[in-house]
């Protein structure tokens, strides 16, 4: 995400990191042992390497810029198989086991691992997610994985198993799978977890079609692999504390016995030989053990450097994660990998503003548009700071020669997503994630705005807060911490000496509110009257946007019909005219610097406090999941992003008339916008890349900058991987780490980062020390999206698996699909 080192630093680590690649490298997963018991295949930065299982220098077997991993053998070990995602998902390939061109097998756009050969090495089996029977209830779902056949020589593909099905393998005499079920999503490095979703161990009759349940303890049972004898097996189990291997029998499954006694860290990826030597990895190295004798650890050095790259050059143009519009609309600052950047809106000329060893996020112009706003992560505390232009004669960012960094505000504590006072007199910003203080400039005194006892954030960045156009008041969202997840509207005074008033009042979910109107109204979004489903919860994000008048003039006004509007509005063009004349003024556009503040000063806003939240009404007229919303400069049009089929685009709603259309295409999953000051055009970011919203016809232009940045990839993920070990620090559930000694374990797992030279294997490591904590929906993961990946077809129809001649034979064709 950064550039954390300085030239010696970096060639220091260059030369660290060969050296870590020639001896004793770690983080080796994903190991098979030969049938023979001679050689060990293993995954290592991407590809898979083969070892002699008694230690000695380790050779690549697969050398290609995709992810290659999960080898297995075939049983006379002339084959492999094993998983690439070298056309955008994962297929299984093969290739002869002295080396060779890979062959590949699977063409399904979905993930395919191989798991085994048949003991006849005819075919491979797989587990996969493609297409259930026609006569099961439930199709594969997800993570669930079933289990299907390949032949060697590719071809059609059959089912085996239509259950989930993970790290199959068959007996000895090949008429029995055993493998490790799934039952739910939880992230697959989970530790120490006992519920309804942890793995169990089974066995599939290949000629009876049975399934056995072979294991019973509550826990995490996984990785079986059936002895030579066909009854004994040996599977990996938490039934002891940590994941350890452990021995059972088929014919005698509720007897187990604990064969290793590792501790402090999980047991991964149980393999065996035919001569019964077992294999696996254990805290990112590989061990042996013979049946009757104790783990060895493999020794291991490699051949070369380890494929380590250093640096990349990238195009700063796109996957933007914010944005903000300057005052002037000529420019507009943006978060790119962590740093800022600031570019043209039509030109696209660009200036990094940060060049950090952290992130920078929450960036905002300053009213007069010569400051920048942000958060920085420095030395393990999220601080604020403010970059400014220097010189007179500059008045962009983008062409700016000499920038000043202050420090706003640096303590103990964390502090970000911060905001200038429309004056620029003082910064916003959140305490600690919840408490909303305010520091003023000139005196660098801080006050409490709302204490934390009014918020519970479970993630950074969901707590909102907004100036008033005054300077005087916040607009808020709050809920006690028993409602978290249904926060109301509030508003409060910015002097911290205030009532927090609730305007909402709901008990739903309110959300997001703004003002508009120069701080006459605020608008929010609710799901008070959104779509509900039969528990009475309504649909994620399923919601309308709502506007509440701070006054009875501004109620009045709006609920004006349109003719007496246009009439009113002719009024007052007269009036202003006639007051111009009567001073001798003229129209004229002033020549002063774009960025000069108007002199005017901003007038108090008033409120009418009486039948305040009856001056309430609903603007949007279709319940929707709207991303993003603001009034027109009048405050006679609705705007939102919101998605009524498929991806979200921008809408317009004339709230007089309430005629609602689609007024751009902009076709983003993740979209937000911003109006300019001059109310003539939006700002929207879509799926990261900016674009210019015309306000009276609604074209759109893709905003092109011209940045770039060198990226280092090592040391984003040392970046990531200390982020993230401090924010689930702070923001774990319990204050104890449910007994975790997180400290350890960030000592323990951070060892491995020399090692990793892609994101499967950085995700699949942060996995595991989230694992420790051994709670739910916590994990990471990693979405590869190439840009021209196989797109399998739906054709809507499903197949006869136990069709045997030519071709594919179709069992059902589903109503209403392409073929019906």
């Amino acid at each position: 995400m950064k550039i954390l080192f300085s030239l010696i630093s970096s060639i220091t680590l260059f030369f660290a990191l060969s050296s870590f690649a020639q001896e004793g490298p770690l983080w080796l997963r994903y190991p098979a042992i030969s049938p023979d018991g001679q050689s060990i295949l293993f995954n290592y930065k991407g590809d898979i390497y083969k070892v002699s299982s008694s230690g000695g220098t380790a050779t690549p077997i697969t050398i290609s810029e995709s992810y290659d991993y999960s080898a297995v053998w075939s049983h006379d070990g002339k084959q492999i198989a094993f998983a690439s995602d070298r056309y955008g998902n994962f297929d299984v390939f093969s290739m002869p086991a002295a080396g060779g061109e890979a062959r590949r097998l699977t063409f399904h756009s979905n993930n395919e691992v191989p798991s085994d050969f048949s003991r006849d090495n005819g075919n491979i089996i797989f587990s996969a997610v493609r297409q259930d029977l026609h006569t099961n209830v439930q199709f594969p779902s997800g993570v669930m994985e079933e289990l299907y056949s390949v032949p060697v020589t590719s071809g059609r593909v059959n089912q085996i198993i239509t259950s989930p099905a993970h790290d199959a393998t068959y007996s000895p005499d090949g008429k029995k799978i055993i493998y490790h079920d799934r039952k739910g999503y939880e992230n697959e490095w989970r530790k120490h977890h006992t519920s309804a979703v942890t793995r169990d161990i089974w066995v599939y009759s290949t000629e009876t079609k049975e399934y056995t349940q072979l294991s019973s303890w509550e826990g995490e049972n996984r990785s079986p692999v059936l002895a030579a004898n066909g009854d004994d097996f040996y599977y990996l189990s938490e039934e002891s504390g940590s994941f350890n291997v452990h021995k059972s029998a088929l014919s005698n499954p509720g007897t187990t016995t604990q064969i290793t006694k590792f501790q402090n860290h999980p047991v991964r990826f149980l393999t065996k030989s035919d001569d019964g030597t077992l294999c696996f990895s254990y805290h990112g190295e590989l061990y042996t053990m013979s049946l009757s004798g104790q783990p060895e650890k493999v020794s291991i050095s490699l051949g070369f450097d380890g494929r380590q790259t250093l640096e990349k050059t990238v195009n700063v143009n796109s996957e933007f994660t914010e944005t903000s519009l300057s005052p002037n609309g000529k420019e507009f600052a943006y978060i790119f990998r962590g740093e800022i950047f600031v570019s043209s809106i039509e030109h696209g000329t660009t200036k990094r503003i940060t060049n950090t060893p952290y992130q920078e996020r929450s960036v905002s112009f300053s009213s007069d548009g010569k400051s920048l706003l942000y958060a920085g992560e420095v030395d393990n505390s999220w601080n604020v700071f403010k970059t400014s232009i220097i010189r007179e004669d500059e008045g962009y960012f983008f062409l700016s020669t000499v920038l000043k960094q202050q420090s706003i505000i640096a303590t103990a504590a964390e502090e970000f997503q911060p905001s200038f006072s429309p004056d620029g007199k003082e910064v916003a910003y959140l305490e600690n994630r919840t408490t909303l203080k305010v520091i003023n400039l000139e005196s660098n005194k801080t006050r409490t705005i709302l204490p934390a006892n009014y918020n519970y954030s479970y993630s950074d960045g969901d707590m909102w807060y907004q100036w008033s156009p005054d300077s005087k008041w916040f607009l808020v969202t709050f809920g006690p911490k028993e409602r978290m997840f249904w926060p109301e509207v509030g508003l409060i005074e910015a002097s911290g000496t205030g009532t927090l008033r609730n305007l909402t009042q709901s008990g739903y979910e309110d959300y997001a509110p703004k003002w508009e109107m120069d701080g006459k109204m605020v608008v929010w979004a609710s799901t008070r009257e959104g779509n509900r489903s039969e528990n009475g919860f309504t649909a994620e994000g399923d919601g309308d946007v709502f506007g509440m008048f701070f006054t009875q003039k501004a109620f009045d006004r709006f609920n004006l019909s349109k003719e007496d509007f246009e009439l009113l509005k002719e009024q007052e063009e007269e009036e202003k005219k006639k007051e111009k004349e009567d001073n001798g003024e003229e129209v004229k556009k002033k020549k002063t610097n774009e960025y000069e503040k108007d002199k005017k000063a901003v007038e108090p806003l008033t409120f009418d406090w009486d039948n305040l939240t009856d001056r309430k009404r609903k603007l949007t007229v279709h319940t929707s999941q709207a991303s993003d919303y603001m009034l027109s400069k009048e405050g006679d049009k609705l705007y939102y992003l919101t998605s009524f089929e498929g991806k979200n685009n921008l809408w317009v709603t004339d709230l007089r008339s309430k005629e609602t259309k689609q007024f751009a295409e902009i076709n983003g999953n993740n979209t937000s916008m911003e109006l300019s000051k001059e109310g003539d055009f939006i700002l929207v970011l879509s799926d990261g890349k900016p674009m210019k919203v015309d306000i009276k016809e609604g074209k759109v232009k893709p905003i092109s900058t011209k940045g770039e940045m060198i990226l280092k990839k090592g040391e984003e993920r040392s970046y990531i991987f200390d982020h993230a070990w401090r924010q689930v620090r702070e923001k774990f559930y319990v204050v104890d780490m449910q007994g975790v000694d997180w400290d350890y374990y960030k000592t323990a797992y951070e060892v491995f980062l020399p090692y990793i030279n892609n994101s499967y294997d950085f995700t699949e490591m942060l996995s595991e020390l989230l694992g420790e904590l051994n709670a739910s929906h916590t994990g990471s993961g990693y979405r590869h999206r190439p840009e021209n990946g196989d797109q399998t077809s739906s054709l809507g129809v499903l197949y006869d698996y136990t069709h045997v001649g030519n071709g594919l034979k179709v069992a059902v064709v589903l109503k209403g699909g392409p073929l019906d």
